[in-house]
């Protein structure tokens, strides 16, 4: 009576899944990673308090500020 289809598990996957995967991998790549000053902190607290829009703005503003070490 309540199968899931094709449809309805691409809806999770898209608006579930998908958002997890990325969330979670802008945390580890923020813990992994060096930043200046306490730009680390800032991006940690923005990711967990703000979880949809901080990985989309980690992923477009904050990956810059990290220290590449060479």
């Amino acid at each position: 009576m309540f199968g899931i289809g094709m449809p309805e598990l691409i809806i999770v996957v898209l608006f579930i899944l998908l958002p997890f995967i990325f969330w979670f991998w802008a945390l580890v790549d923020i813990l992994k990673s060096e930043f200046t000053g306490s730009n680390k902190i800032i991006w940690l607290l923005i990711v967990i308090f703000i979880p949809f829009l901080g990985f989309i703005l980690y992923f477009l503003i904050g990956r810059k500020q990290k220290i590449v070490k060479t």
